[in-house]
């Protein structure tokens, strides 16, 4: 039974966060939306990740079937890059051409294309915006909140990190169709304020 509201894809890899991936497969599907756990399996017809061994051991598995390349991101109602050390193993290369060369990895190349269609909304948290990081383009300008220990990445990438005074990033930040969190701990004001500019944008009248 195809859902609702149209599925949500979930950019994942191993050593992914387990409090997000937890909450994503509980809050998504109870507000009409399925979720896809989308990667590279590098020729596999699937590949078994697992979730950072947060209390000493890997917690949760998931199995993913869907590869990257080969989706289109105008078929989801959204998409999520997962939070943790994920993010930083899909940006990987097996060739490089050389200095100031084009990232080619396909989840680069697949965050390049969602980034360009209108209205679909791209949500990251914590560390996960160390993909957008492997192409300046896709952060030049944009505002933005992280995980303190990757600002300096973001920042050298040309985004503007938002401060809350002396606490360091702030919780949340919408720019457009791109929305930002800080840390696991605000997965679910993410998740309400992403389904909340999705279907902000599903309202509003066609052009």
């Amino acid at each position: 039974m195809a859902p609702a509201k149209g599925r949500i894809a979930v950019l994942i890899e191993e050593h992914f966060d387990q409090t997000e991936f937890r909450a994503f497969n509980q809050y998504f599907p109870q507000h009409g939306y399925e979720v896809e756990y989308v990667s590279h399996l590098w020729g596999q017809p699937s590949l078994t990740f697992g979730s950072n061994p947060d209390n000493g051991y890997v917690e949760e598995h998931v199995t993913v079937t869907t590869e990257v390349a080969s989706v289109n991101p105008s078929d989801y109602a959204g998409l999520i890059l997962i939070g943790a050390y994920a993010m930083d193993r899909l940006r990987y290369q097996v060739e490089i051409a050389g200095p100031g060369s084009r990232n080619k990895a396909p989840a680069v190349e697949f965050l390049r294309a969602a980034m360009a269609v209108d209205g679909l909304k791209v949500g990251t948290i914590c560390h996960s915006l160390w993909l957008l990081c492997a192409d300046r383009e896709l952060l030049e300008g944009r505002r933005v909140t992280c995980a303190h220990n990757i600002v300096c990445d973001v920042e050298n990438a040309g985004a503007e990190v938002v401060y809350d005074g002396g606490y360091g990033t702030v919780d949340l930040v919408v720019d457009g169709d791109l929305i930002t969190a800080k840390h696991p701990q605000v997965t679910r004001e993410f998740m309400d304020t992403f389904v909340r500019e999705i279907e902000a944008a599903a309202a509003r009248p066609a052009h």
